[in-house]
C-alpha cells in the first residue's frame, strides 16, 4: 500500500477509534452522539432506503452541474470574446455570490413547489460561479507568444479559440467543474432540507425528528460518498481529457500543436 494511501487510512483509523473510545468511556447517549459502530450498523441495515434517497440527490446533483457548466462556460465564452462585456458583468456575477442559498432556495419552493427542479436550480446556481470563473480565467491563459504566432499566420478569431484558448482552458475548467461537483452536494441537501419529499437531506431531517441520529449520520456518510463517487469521475475525465499534459510540457504543448495545425 503506498504511502498517499496508508497514511490517511491510519488517520482516519485512530480518529473512529477515539471517537468510539470515547463514546463507550463516557456512556454518551446514541441520541446525542452515536459510536463509529452504531453509524455503520444503521448504514447497513438501512442500505435500501440510503440507496432509494440517494439516488434522488444523486439525479438532482448531476442536473444541476449539467446547468451549472453549460451556463458557466457559455457566460466564460462571452467574457473572453468582450473585455466591455468582462468588465460590465464580473461584478454582478461576484455580487450573485453573496446572496445566501437559503434565501433563495424557499421561494424556489413557493415558485416550483417540492418536486425536482427547486433542488436542480439551487445546486446550479452553487456550481455556477466557480466554472463561470475559471472557464473565462482559463481562455485568458494562453500563452501570449502563442497567440501572437498564430495571428500572424493570419489565424481567424474561431481559428484562435478553438486552437490554443480552448485547450489551454482546460485544467482551469476542470478545477472549477471538481469545485462545482463538491458544492453542488452541499446546494442538493440544502434544497431538501427547504422542501422535499426525497433524498438525503430529507431522510436527515426525518430521522433527526426521530432521534434517529445513527441514521442522519449514515445519510452524512451517503451523501460524502457520492461526494466523493463525482470528484473521483472528474478526476478519470480529467486525466483521459488532458493526455498531452505530458512532464514539462504542460504549458507549451496545446500551443505547440496548435500552431503546428495552423501552420499545416
Amino acid at each position: 500500500m503506498s504511502r498517499a494511501i496508508l497514511v490517511p487510512t491510519l488517520l482516519i483509523a485512530l480518529l473512529l477509534g477515539a471517537w468510539e473510545g470515547a463514546v463507550r468511556v463516557f456512556h454518551v447517549p446514541a441520541y446525542i452522539l452515536p459510536s463509529p459502530s452504531r453509524i455503520a450498523l444503521a448504514f447497513a441495515t438501512n442500505w435500501a432506503t440510503l440507496a432509494r434517497h440517494g439516488a434522488t440527490t444523486l439525479a438532482e446533483i448531476a442536473l444541476g452541474l449539467a446547468i451549472a457548466f453549460v451556463g458557466g462556460f457559455l457566460l466564460a465564452l462571452a467574457l473572453h470574446a468582450s473585455r466591455s462585456l468582462e468588465r460590465a458583468l464580473r461584478p454582478f456575477l461576484v455580487a450573485s455570490q453573496m446572496v445566501p442559498v437559503f434565501a433563495i432556495a424557499p421561494l424556489l419552493v413557493v415558485w416550483l413547489g417540492y418536486g425536482i427542479w427547486p433542488k436542480v436550480i439551487v445546486t446550479a446556481l452553487i456550481g455556477f460561479f466557480p466554472i463561470a470563473v475559471s472557464g473565462s480565467d482559463g481562455l485568458r491563459s494562453a500563452s501570449p507568444g502563442s497567440l501572437d504566432l498564430l495571428r500572424s499566420m493570419g489565424a481567424t478569431r474561431r481559428q484562435v479559440l478553438v486552437k490554443l484558448a480552448l485547450p489551454a482552458s482546460l485544467p482551469a475548467l476542470f478545477s472549477g467543474l471538481k469545485v462545482a461537483a463538491t458544492l453542488s452536494v452541499v446546494g442538493a441537501t440544502i434544497g431538501e432540507w427547504v422542501g422535499a419529499r426525497r433524498g438525503l437531506g430529507f431522510l436527515m431531517l426525518e430521522a433527526n425528528a426521530r432521534l434517529r441520529v445513527d441514521l442522519v449520520f449514515a445519510s452524512i456518510l451517503m451523501l460524502t460518498i457520492v461526494g466523493l463517487l463525482l470528484y473521483l469521475a472528474l478526476q478519470i475525465i480529467e486525466r483521459r481529457a488532458l493526455r498531452w499534459r505530458e512532464p514539462g510540457l504542460r504549458r507549451t504543448a496545446p500551443s505547440g500543436g496548435a500552431v503546428r495545425r495552423a501552420g499545416g
